[in-house]
């Protein structure tokens, strides 16, 4: 048999035995998940669903809830439906002005983190069914992302996690009356040109990976110079002149599918892990990067690989980083587009958010109070 058939075939039985493994993992977590909620305790309370109408399946997962709630016995609840001037923060603003108890994002992770933007630093727990494309955030906090009965479980039922949020204030901005909430990644330069390139149905066919499409188009755009100010824990501060970057992002979770941007970065540390990324040499440099991205990936460092020659990816944590740029740019939260700007702040809510997740502390209540970060 020739040798070239004799690799095909091993290759096939490779990727079938991983496949396998998988699916058997999969199996397993899902059972174990099964027999953990089994054991939590029904809140009852008022809750709230903020429901993305825009969301192909967002009529059936609203049926779904519904006999899920009439099954469990949960009489308080009620439905806002976002709308394209009243976003998830309005909505939920308008919730906890109706006496909500748990704020319940419907939606991806635009939807979840204009919600948390409202819910964040109330006391009150936010509750996250996923039906979006990503659902990075879910995802970081445990939340079944393809069994919507488990997460709704999980939503109403005992056990919870504070977490931080980060907020972008566009300081050129004055019209605006709130920082952007983020809780994964927020950025300006190549990250949010890739986004805003990025073709929506492209990306609901296909997910994340669109998000490839749009990089593309923007490997050769000029790259961005900015003063940065970044402040630390202890408060004491770190100021370049002139930096020159092709993309400076804050990180609050690290982890996206397949890869790890941001290893360091957590979700209740009180930090934001900035990223600073340049590259130079055309191709070379991206290819470099490309190869950064995946040894961190592998071995959970926030550390290049030895081999690159022509990218630099500069990790540092802090609580908050303020940027002027020489020309307006485009920033991003969470994949959602912001407008043009040349003064921005990254902020930090050290564990202001109350989030309903499927593993926590048997003595850990969802329904705690926990001091106002804000007005």
């Amino acid at each position: 048999m020739p040798t070239a058939v004799i690799i095909v075939f091993a290759a096939i039985f490779v990727a079938v035995f991983v496949a396998a493994g998988m699916i058997l993992y999969r199996a397993y977590r899902r059972r174990k998940l099964a027999e953990k909620l089994v054991e939590r305790d029904d809140d009852q309370v008022h809750y709230a669903f903020i429901v993305n109408p825009s969301k192909p399946q967002a009529d059936a997962r609203r049926a779904h809830i519904e006999r899920f709630c009439a099954e469990k016995g949960l009489t308080e609840v009620e439905f806002i439906d976002t709308q394209l001037d009243k976003d998830g923060r309005a909505c939920a603003l308008e919730a906890l002005e109706h006496g909500a108890d748990v704020v319940i994002a419907v939606g991806g992770d635009g939807t979840v983190r204009t919600v948390a933007s409202a819910v964040s630093g109330t006391g009150h727990a936010l509750g996250i069914v996923p039906i979006g494309t990503g659902n990075l955030f879910a995802r970081n906090m445990g939340i079944p992302v393809d069994d919507i009965d488990a997460a709704l479980t999980v939503a109403t039922s005992h056990g919870s996690r504070t977490v931080d949020m980060g907020r972008l204030t566009l300081l050129d901005h004055p019209e605006e009356d709130h920082g952007h909430a983020f809780l994964i990644i927020a950025g300006v330069g190549f990250d949010a040109a890739m986004i805003d390139d990025t073709d929506p149905e492209l990306k609901k066919n296909i997910s994340w990976l669109a998000y490839f499409v749009g990089g593309v188009k923007n490997l050769f755009a000029p790259k961005y110079h900015a003063n940065v100010t970044i402040t630390s824990a202890d408060g004491s501060t770190h100021s370049t002149r002139g930096l020159v970057f092709r993309t400076f992002m804050a990180g609050n979770c690290g982890q996206i599918p397949v890869f790890s941007l941001m290893p360091n970065a957590s979700y209740d540390d009180g930090l934001l892990d900035f990223e600073i990324i340049d590259t130079t040499g055309g191709i070379l440099g991206w290819a470099n990067l490309f190869g950064d991205v995946v040894h961190q990936t592998i071995t959970g460092r926030a550390e290049q690989n030895p081999l690159s020659t022509n990218s630099t990816i500069d990790q540092i944590q802090g609580v908050s980083a303020e940027l002027t740029l020489e020309k307006p740019a485009l920033a991003q939260v969470d994949g959602d587009m912001l407008p043009e700007t040349r003064h921005i702040r990254f902020d930090v809510e050290r564990k202001a958010l109350i989030v309903r997740v499927p593993e926590v502390a048997p003595d850990t209540s969802a329904t705690g109070v926990i001091p106002p970060v804000r007005p």
